[in-house]
């Protein structure tokens, strides 16, 4: 699995991820409702393109299977596709943000059961919840910190 920084965020690069995106969320977000999805894709590319470190894994080149962006020291999306959970690729990206980029923060929605078992998994603990996300719909999310001591 190859695993790097991109720089050039592509049209073609960024339709590739926008697709393992949604595969993913449909997979793993099931308190999201299919038009819920729709409408939150329609921002994804702009996130894609606004972050300021976006790393991919390629199983093969130019074929993305997972991302992850981050900023300031935290972690501010991370996506596999859905063949790809379960193999170790989460732990790896994931991994790789701390070493090279500092991740010691996440922000992940409380219904997502599995990511906030990841995290807590890898060492974040919950520092605060809301009752709803950023945009102010009623998903409640936990804000982790890493746990220095892991």
């Amino acid at each position: 699995m190859n695993l790097y920084e991109v720089k050039d965020r592509n049209p073609r690069l960024v339709d590739q991820l926008v697709a393992v995106w949604e595969d993913s969320v449909r997979s793993t977000h099931l308190f999201l409702s299919s038009e819920e999805v729709k409408k939150i894709k329609e921002f994804v590319p702009c996130a894609l393109m606004k972050v300021e470190h976006l790393i991919i894994a390629e199983k093969a080149p130019s074929r993305p299977v997972a991302f992850m962006g981050m900023e300031n020291n935290r972690l501010e999306m991370l996506f596999l596709s859905p063949l790809e959970r379960g193999k170790g690729l989460g732990r790896k990206l994931l991994e790789y943000g701390i070493r090279n980029y500092g991740i010691n923060e996440v922000t992940v929605n409380e219904q997502n059961p599995q990511a906030v078992g990841f995290y807590r998994h890898m060492g974040f603990e919950e520092y605060k919840r809301t009752d709803f996300d950023e945009e102010g719909n009623p998903y409640p999310l936990l804000y982790m910190k890493m746990n220095t001591a892991f």
